[in-house]
């Protein structure tokens, strides 16, 4: 069922009449607007949300809500990780991307809306003072022209200061996006662009200006934290990518009419796809450069040098170029069709662009480390790939999906990614109960750059096995006490990590996860209560560390004043356990495992009151309200890089339906 934007449909007063007659008003009725998102490869459609719900507003502008556990440099749209194991994604093909994952536009985050009535979403937030400031804003339009067309456009500021110095970061990003639902033809699309800069301090010089000023500043217990010493203060890294995407369909099948049962005439007529013919098609390209202008820094900084010991200014780029083709047997166009089956093939094109080494034999008595290893300064490759994709969407009872993809050609040659799961739901207590499963198989090869990648400062030519994944798991739904309980056990073969000296390393032994969640809502009149627990433990701490206990508690108030202002008060707080959170390279932006500081123990807490007037979102908020008071002062969740002290937030969100 797709979620409308409003409960009820909408009306439109229209005047009628002629000259010298009077203006007479007729309702017409107008209905729910709805969004939904798409699944690769075939670009399968999946309820979504509008975001204009109250609870909960002020969360998205803390960096360290984005999961329960999240290892971050500290500041608002930049680097981070997170560190509840099934909920990390895997290395991408690009890894400069990944700590910034959450701040870019994708395949899997894109939402097209049918709005009937045109609608335009706008959102500034914004915290902190003229030297630590950090603002974001939003902006969506989405509008049909007719039914079966809707064309929109997406716009995403972000610029923060940070509390500490050299670590601003600016990310803009806008997008161009459009669907046509038609009976026969179906296109989904969009253009998205993003460009990220963020300065890299590479952490404070010393962790006691945050745990114990006082021993720093010569007895001097109040810190001015923008006067924090920080290892790097010429060093920045930018991101610059752009991704166009089209999903186009063709449907065969036949009209089901309807007719009058009186006069056997036709009075209506419904089509009915059986089969659909697919293209999708995919350009991506991204650009990454790190520069550091400060020389002594860089060495001092970075354990080698390679190319260059007067700083660093260098670029990776990367392109990739993707089509599927896929024809697919339609669910349910008759009454034993109770499944849809697809079957396609991919192929892609890839083309990486690296640093030149430009440096000769006798460059060496200058300083610089010997390479270790020869890496191509440019490399294309030709995959290719075959599937099959088997679907239930449909049905109040059971619903499932399954997908196959097999490499055949290129690098991912052996490739398996077998992905599944199968949803029930049942009645028990005078509820409806919801059981779920899913698990998948992936015996696949490691990202080009995981396996060969030169820089100044970090160099690597590996030869890894194809890293093994099986996950098993599952979830129930217990909708009268409002609980959620998940389970899931995974084991990793071949397992592909950044070590200590922020190097890729393939584990020689299997690397087993246990993790559960329980998710719980409480509520008594206005009085809230909601609680996620998760617990995870990993066979191997020095390949995969993780915080055994991650916790996300949020007490709060709602009510409504004067029957049209919704409001929500209430103290949020996130902890997790003591554990060797992975620390930051600034130089490649990736984390990797360290064993010389644990990260956790620490509350971070938040008092906030979240408002909603008609058409209007607005909230208020200290975040890190504990800070001083209780929860510890620890409050680094990676190593050397703390979190933002106390500070006023507040935001407003407008949806502007035309």
């Amino acid at each position: 069922m797709l979620l409308p934007l409003v409960g009820k449909a909408q009306t439109l007063t229209a005047l009628s009449g002629g000259p010298g007659k009077g203006a007479a008003a007729k309702k017409v009725k107008v209905e729910p607007s709805y969004a939904w998102s798409i699944s690769e490869p075939l670009g399968l459609h999946y309820p979504s949300t509008i975001d204009t719900l109250l609870l909960n507003y002020h969360k998205e502008s803390i960096p360290s809500h984005q999961s329960k556990a999240w290892a971050t440099t500290g500041n608002f749209g930049a680097a981070g990780q997170n560190q509840i194991f099934f909920e990390r994604k895997a290395h991408s093909d690009f890894f400069f991307e990944d700590v910034i994952e959450s701040w870019l536009p994708s395949v899997e985050t894109q939402r097209f809306f049918n709005t009937r009535i045109p609608m335009t979403l706008i959102s500034h937030t914004t915290g902190g003072n003229k030297y630590s400031n950090q603002d974001r804003t939003k902006v969506l339009f989405s509008g049909n022209v007719g039914k079966p067309i809707q064309v929109g456009a997406a716009m995403d500021y972000i610029y923060s200061k940070g509390s500490y110095n050299y670590q601003a970061d600016k990310n803009f990003r806008w997008s161009l996006f459009g669907s046509y639902i038609g009976d026969r033809y179906e296109l989904q699309t969009f253009f998205n662009s993003y460009n990220f800069q963020g300065k890299e301090n590479g952490g404070i010089t010393d962790d006691q200006y945050i745990t114990d000023p006082a021993s720093v500043q010569g007895g001097e217990t109040k810190v001015d934290n923008k006067s924090i010493p920080t290892n790097l203060t010429a060093a920045q890294n930018k991101l610059a990518g752009v991704e166009l995407y089209l999903n186009q369909s063709y449907n065969v099948g036949h009209y089901r009419y309807e007719r009058d049962s009186i006069t056997d005439t036709i009075i209506g007529r419904t089509y009915i796809p059986v089969t659909r013919f697919i293209w999708t098609s995919n350009f991506k390209s991204v650009k990454h450069s790190f520069l550091n202008n400060n020389a002594n820094e860089d060495q001092r900084f970075f354990e080698n040098s390679y190319l260059n010991i007067a700083g660093t200014d260098e670029r990776t780029r990367y392109w990739r170029f993707r089509n599927t083709l896929g024809v697919s047997l339609l669910e349910g166009f008759n009454k034993y069709a109770k499944f849809g089956f697809a079957v396609y093939a991919t192929h892609e094109m890839r083309k990486y662009y690296q640093v030149i080494d430009t440096v000769t034999g006798s460059s060496l008595a200058e300083g610089l480390t010997p390479l270790p290893v020869a890496v191509d300064a440019s490399k294309s490759q030709q995959l290719f790939w075959v599937g099959g994709q088997l679907t239930k969407q449909r049905g109040a009872i059971l619903t499932y999906s399954a997908t196959a993809q097999f490499g055949v050609l290129g690098d991912v040659a052996g490739d398996i990614n077998v992905e599944g799961d199968i949803t029930t739901r049942f009645k028990l207590f005078g509820d409806t109960v919801r059981l779920r499963a899913f698990g998948y198989f992936k015996n696949l090869d490691a990202p080009y750059l995981m396996k060969h990648f030169l820089s100044n400062h970090f160099a690597w030519d590996n030869n890894f096995s194809k890293e093994q994944r099986f996950r098993v798991g599952g979830s129930l739904e217990l909708p009268w006490i409002d609980t959620k309980l998940e389970a899931g056990y995974e084991t990793l073969n071949h397992f592909i990590y950044f070590n200590n000296q922020a190097l890729p390393e393939q584990c020689g032994s299997a690397v087993h996860v246990l993790s559960a969640t329980l998710s719980n809502h409480l509520g008594f009149g206005i009085f809230n209560w909601d609680n996620e627990i998760t617990y995870q433990t990993t066979s191997n701490d020095e390949v995969l560390p993780l915080p055994n206990f991650a916790l996300f508690s949020n007490i709060y108030l709602k009510f409504k004043v004067a029957k049209v202002l919704d409001v929500q008060v209430g103290v949020d707080c996130n902890y997790y356990t003591k554990y060797y959170a992975p620390a930051y390279n600034p130089a490649t932006m990736v984390f990797y495992n360290q064993r010389e500081l644990k990260c956790g123990n620490f509350a971070f807490a938040d008092v906030y009151a979240n408002f909603k007037l008609k058409k209007a979102r607005f909230y208020v908020m200290y975040s890190h309200v504990n800070k001083g008071l209780f929860g510890g002062v620890n409050y680094f969740s990676t190593p050397h890089y703390p979190l933002n002290p106390g500070r006023f937030q507040f935001g407003v969100s407008v949806d502007f339906v035309n």
